[in-house]
């Protein structure tokens, strides 16, 4: 299916329906693009917006326009009643990564809410293998550090890292990946969605996973906040 937005005829790869300019009226909502035959991968990627009341046709591009699998969402983000519009795309690089923009609506005039590159550049992390099979996580957003115990890794895994005592043989140091994962969650069911993110905590390689770092993000008037964070990690069982 094709739809002429002003800026030629593209394909529609993602479509959902509700109230995001405040007129009471439910609008339709797209993301178009071209689409590459027999595969996921979508470029152009652009957001299309239909009045509900006058029907015509507004148009944002994206500042990362080329990925795989765009997705939207409609809900409140920031508590005033009127649906915001939740865009996500997969990089399709190795390590997951995901760009995602949180656009508002209200008075047919685009404001963009949540960026992820302006994120990512926020939420630095330090990352710092320790003696006695422990490794430091310091996020430097809000100066928290938490240990994650990896003595359940395996011998080997183990060996290559630490003397028999557990006194590291050499400093290692790891690292957190950017954004690859934002799941709107209304968690005091009050009708506004907070942000759920997952930032996967890499060892010595982006494969050797020690978990996640989650952040819930809430709207504070001018911009999403940190609320709360956890890390998460693997366990044995997952290895």
């Amino acid at each position: 299916m094709n739809e002429n937005t002003g800026m030629g005829y593209q394909n529609i790869v993602s479509f959902a329906r509700g109230d995001v300019n405040g007129d009471m009226l439910p609008d339709n909502v797209y993301l178009t693009g071209k689409k590459t035959m027999d595969s996921p991968f979508v470029q152009n990627i652009t957001l299309v917006i239909q009045g509900g009341l006058k029907g015509g046709f507004e148009s944002i591009q994206l500042k990362e326009n080329v990925g795989y699998n765009p997705t939207l969402f409609l809900g409140d983000f920031t508590g005033d009643g009127i649906n915001d519009i939740l865009i996500g795309v997969a990089s399709g690089g190795s390590g997951g990564i995901m760009y995602y923009y949180i656009y508002s609506f209200i008075g047919n005039a685009p404001k963009l809410l949540f960026d992820f590159e302006v994120y990512n550049a926020q939420y630095q992390y330090e990352i710092n293998y320790l003696d006695n099979f422990k490794v430091e996580v310091i996020s430097k957003i809000n100066n928290a550090t938490y240990i994650i115990d990896i003595s359940y890794k395996d011998s080997e895994y183990l060996n290559e890292i630490y003397y028999e005592n557990g006194e590291l043989k050499e400093p290692i140091s790891g690292f957190v990946n950017p954004l690859s994962g934002l799941y709107p969650v209304d968690f005091d069911s009050n009708g506004v969605y907070e942000l759920l993110t997952y930032q996967k905590i890499a060892g010595r390689y982006n494969a050797d996973s020690l978990g996640y770092v989650q952040n819930i993000l809430s709207w504070n008037g001018s911009e999403f906040a940190l609320y709360n964070q956890n890390v998460a990690i693997f366990g044995a069982s997952s290895q």
